[in-house]
């Protein structure tokens, strides 16, 4: 009897680092920089909220108290999620700086104190309701969010929040002083110390750091004696908030129109921030996954209504430190909103947050504000500027966003209907943004299938394709595959192309029916994946550009070993590099299993498999430079999808 072949233990299956649960000390730690982080920004608009409409020293504390609370549970909903509910991904929720105005004007038409408060949190619950409700038919306008306007989104938001972290680092937005120099040291010391662990640490101290900036400052501030934790004693220990504190709320239908019309633009908003979010922790964002995100929104202000709090939305500051600490953990968000909960609970640990002195914190989230501003930069860098048209878009958009934001006294020179959206350089430039998308891309005649890119010539038409010499069409079309240009120069033999299609078919037919010496030729001039020649540029644009959607071209030591080991072991055998379509798989952990699972092939089996990869990273830059009639939106379909909800 032939003995039975051991069976292989299945492979497990890693998580994503999305989903990944940290240990529970770094859990912790974790939770607590994100806290640290958001605190000063989450208890500004209740401040200047009962500053405006005349509330009490101890209204206004029950306020800072219930909006903690409900930012956590805010928190919580988002990042962990359930049914339909939550986006899933590291995002914090905060309250909306864009109901600041219409809030102060509800309260004020309705009286001040707490009868103005009132009609605030009717205005709210019925917002929150509405939001939730129209969540999956906003996500349908995916379409209208393409690189050009989630960059431009993103970008204006990083810009936009900058000058609230200089602000702190002068000595806070109440009592500037830029002339102090000890405000400086503060603000400049604790940034320089930043810097200075993501430079020569590594692992867990460098995911720390701003935690450490921020601890290591307010100790310095305490020791020279410019921090004070004297509020500490004052402080109760508990401080319970009990739905409908100040009274049942008041419903004004002026008072609901005004606030839905600021969920609407927080809707813009936080799709901006899903996207960045996406962008950092590689995870991609379809129309599900901003449904989930605004449902979320829409209950947390429902809620929010409820527990004497205000509108909530993702909070940009904390995307920031997502992307300078690199822990994409979900449930560090989760941690500290438990940890917001806590706090909102005991007035004590609040007054422990609040010593942290402005320009420590100011010094901290010019590194965090600023990273988000690169985030877009990245996406933006998608963008083909050989389109003039996207030129506008961005450039305007960016312009008027900056408009607003360095000089906020327009916003006296416009009618008062407007002021909401000019009150705002994030909601000014992402309403731009996008309707200058839509005009340009979205709405008119069509022109007929167009190739972007091309310097110099603006965008070149099928006929134009379709007149090309040998030459010209290889210059052209080249730059879809590495290498040789023996392909492009068989599909040129397939002329006239009716349309784009018919262009993408030739190109495929001529992959597939090259020799195989012309076909191992092609396959040994594509570089390595993670390779230095892709991240220093030797290698072309359109690898760079192809590898950096799943992060080849930033790995860390540890990622660049082992797709090394991958790729060099994989040349060995098969005797032509590994090749991967990674805009199919945007997750370094999948490329290492696909690659290692293909190790086990033939070589027949696997030269297959490499022209099947070639055909995939072409198909992909071919729709980067071939679109019809509306490229962005065809792109954009084809890289979501148009999933039902």
């Amino acid at each position: 009897m032939s003995q039975a072949a051991p069976l292989r233990a299945p492979r497990v299956r890693r998580k994503h680092p999305v989903d990944e649960v940290p240990p529970a000390g770094m859990l912790a730690l974790y939770g607590v920089q994100h806290l640290l982080a958001f605190y000063a920004g989450a208890v500004v608009v209740p401040i200047l909220l009962a500053g405006a409409i005349g509330l009490s020293d101890r209204e206004l504390i029950h306020l800072i108290n219930a909006d903690l609370f409900t930012c956590g549970i805010a928190s919580i909903i988002q990042s962990v999620g359930f049914w339909k509910i939550g986006v899933k991904l590291p995002l914090l929720q905060g309250v909306t700086f864009t109901a600041v105005s219409p809030m102060i004007a509800i309260g004020l038409a309705a009286g001040g104190g707490t009868d103005g408060l009132l009609v605030i949190y009717g205005a709210v619950i019925v917002a929150g309701l509405f939001t939730f409700l129209i969540a999956p038919y906003f996500s349908r306008l995916i379409r209208f969010f393409p690189p050009v306007v989630t960059g431009s989104v993103i970008t204006i938001i990083g810009l936009a929040l900058l000058p609230v972290a200089a602000a702190d680092a002068v000595g806070g937005a109440a009592h500037p002083e830029p002339g102090n120099a000890r405000n400086l040291a503060y603000a400049v010391g604790t940034l320089a110390l930043i810097v200075l662990i993501q430079r020569f640490f590594r692992g867990f101290l460098a995911t720390v750091a701003v935690l450490l900036g921020l601890v290591v400052g307010t100790l310095t501030a305490w020791a020279l004696g410019d921090a004070t934790f004297s509020a500490v004693a004052d402080s109760s220990w508990v401080g319970v908030t009990t739905p409908f504190y100040f009274g049942w709320p008041k419903f004004s239908v002026a008072a609901i129109i005004s606030m839905i019309v600021v969920m609407l633009i927080t809707a813009v908003e936080t799709t901006g921030d899903v996207f960045a979010t996406g962008e950092i922790v590689d995870k991609r964002i379809g129309r599900k996954d901003i449904a989930a995100a605004l449902r979320a929104d829409g209950l947390a202000t429902t809620i929010g209504g409820v527990f004497n709090s205000f509108p909530y939305t993702c909070f940009a500051e904390n995307v920031g430190l997502v992307r300078l600490t690199q822990v994409r953990s979900r449930w560090v968000v989760a941690a500290a909103g438990g940890f917001m909960i806590l706090v909102g609970l005991v007035p004590k640990a609040g007054a422990v947050v609040a010593g942290i002195p402005h320009p420590v914190l100011g010094g901290a989230a010019l590194a965090m504000f600023a990273t988000v501003a690169v985030v877009g930069i990245q996406t933006l860098s998608r963008v083909d500027f050989n389109d003039h048209r996207n030129v506008v878009i961005v450039a305007t958009s960016l312009g008027l966003a900056m408009l607003v934001t360095a000089q906020p006294g327009v916003v006296d020179a416009v009618p008062a209907w407007a002021q909401i959206i000019f009150g705002s350089g994030i909601t000014l430039g992402s309403i731009t943004a996008i309707g200058l998308n839509a005009v340009f891309h979205h709405v008119g005649r069509s022109r007929g299938a167009a190739l972007s890119g091309a310097p110099g010539r603006g965008q070149i038409r099928l006929e134009d394709v379709n007149a090309m010499s040998l030459e010209e069409f290889t210059a052209t079309f080249g730059k879809l595959f590495q290498g040789p240009t023996s392909v492009v120069q068989n599909a040129y033999t397939q002329r006239p192309f009716p349309d784009s299609t018919a262009l993408r078919t030739a190109l495929q037919e001529a992959l597939f029916a090259t020799s195989p010496e012309e076909q191992r030729a092609l396959m040994n001039a594509y570089p390595a994946l993670g390779g230095d020649a892709v991240a220093d540029g030797t290698a072309g644009e359109q690898s760079a550009l192809d590898q950096r959607t799943a992060g080849l071209t930033q790995l860390s030591d540890e990622d660049h070993e082992a797709l090394r080991e991958l790729t060099t072991e994989y040349r060995e055998k098969f005797g032509f590099p590994l090749i991967v379509c990674v805009r199919d798989t945007p997750s370094r952990e999948r490329i290492l299993a696909q690659g290692h699972a293909r190790l086990q092939n033939s070589a027949t089996q696997e030269h297959a498999a490499a022209l099947i990869e070639i055909a995939k990273i072409a198909g992909h830059r071919f729709d980067d430079l071939v679109a019809g009639a509306n490229p962005i939106h065809s792109a954009r379909t084809q890289r979501y999808g148009s999933t039902a909800l």
